[in-house]
């Protein structure tokens, strides 16, 4: 089942559980993935609005076995603190952001959030790294640019790709902030994203639904070299 918070689903993959929900100021995109047999489920990036999110994951009944960070923008992890002590899964981000996480406070100040506190990081995730919920397996595909430690994971079985701030329906991911490389997120893409199937759905970091076809066809930043 494929279903998105405040929007209509477009199509209907077995097995999969895959709630969206914009969260926070900067209407980051939280998902919630959970296998329908087993009701085991990854959340990822809870930037904030936690009790929104546990809301959805109590509507499918599922447990959630981790906690995936794409990358250590506040509008990203602000909320993983408050999700982990209420499920007791694992925070997961690759350890190339860790230094971000020491910024938090700076984060909040420019964008003009609230303070989150601490942030603890239990495992790092790096590229061949697989996160699993049941039956449902995610491929970790480290894609730096963004951060240093962006990271996008692809549900192969199910053609998706949950891209975090690496790739947008028509812009990719600002490379002006700490961490950033403009050259970087361009090599990223050319080389990992745009090596995947034109028929994969992007769930971008915020913004709407896109998929490698469209993107390669339209995306101005996505142009041949």
């Amino acid at each position: 089942m494929w279903t998105t918070a405040n929007r209509t689903a477009p199509t209907k993959i077995p097995l999969m559980i895959h709630e969206i929900l914009p969260v926070g100021p900067l209407q980051c995109n939280c998902s919630i993935i959970g296998d329908e047999q087993s009701r085991e489920a990854i959340v990822i990036d809870p930037g904030d609005d936690i009790e929104q999110v546990v809301a959805l994951i109590q509507k499918h009944d599922l447990q959630v076995k981790q906690i995936v960070i794409t990358h250590a923008h506040i509008d990203h992890v602000g909320g993983a603190m408050k999700l982990r002590a209420r499920t007791g899964a694992p925070i997961l981000l690759n350890q190339n952001d860790y230094g971000l996480l020491k910024m938090l406070d700076m984060q909040a100040a420019w964008v003009g959030m609230a303070p989150t506190g601490k942030v603890e990081i239990d495992h790092s995730l790096g590229s061949a790294d697989l996160v699993r919920a049941g039956s449902l397996v995610a491929q970790v595909l480290h894609t730096p640019g963004h951060t240093e430690g962006s990271i996008c994971l692809y549900f192969p079985a199910e053609k998706t790709l949950v891209a975090g701030d690496t790739l947008f329906a028509g812009s990719i991911g600002r490379t002006d902030l700490p961490g950033g490389s403009y050259q970087k997120i361009l090599q990223s893409l050319h080389d990992t994203v745009l090596a995947l199937p034109d028929e994969t759905l992007v769930v971008p970091g915020h913004g709407s639904l896109t998929t490698i076809g469209d993107e390669r066809e339209s995306n101005p930043f996505l142009a041949r070299r």
